[in-house]
């Protein structure tokens, strides 16, 4: 926990959306880790036992939390024009679609592209195939460039 920890919030973050809600999520993976934790083998690297666990609980936990936030209103919102913080903007709006996706999707980007996990390990985390992480990955991708594309195009140019 003392090497690993904060690289576990942060995984926890990006998977939950807020910080406290991962704060609570990675206490409970880590009290389960350490119930079990004779299961372990002691040479082996028990965090990706923590974050296969850590990830299960989140998924459990958006079964549960069916909930969309949608706000209604009589006319669209303005466009804004792009500020010099855009960067900085973009990334909320990218955390903001990434939560809008299912916990999955939400699971499988953030192992490949913030852990940089491989496409093999990624599956091995989350206990499925390899064309299981190639399709959510590929799905997830798409429905944030659909998403995002009007946000993007400044960056390009």
């Amino acid at each position: 926990m003392a090497e690993r920890g904060d690289a576990l919030l942060r995984t926890a973050s990006l998977m939950c959306g807020a910080r406290q809600d991962a704060e609570d999520i990675l206490q409970t993976a880590l009290e389960k880790a350490y119930r079990h934790w004779g299961r372990l083998d002691a040479d082996t690297d028990p965090e990706p036992y923590v974050r296969r666990i850590l990830v299960n609980l989140v998924i459990s936990r958006s079964r549960r939390w069916k909930v969309l936030r949608e706000i209604h209103m009589e006319r669209p919102p303005e466009t804004p024009a792009h500020s010099g913080t855009h960067a900085v903007e973009l990334r909320g709006t990218l955390m903001d679609e990434l939560r809008r996706l299912g916990a999955r999707q939400r699971a499988v980007l953030v192992l490949r592209f913030w852990e940089d996990l491989s496409e093999a390990e990624t599956a091995r985390v989350l206990g499925c195939s390899v064309g299981t992480v190639k399709s959510q990955a590929s799905r997830g991708l798409a429905r944030l460039r659909e998403r995002l594309g009007a946000n993007l195009a400044p960056l390009g140019s």
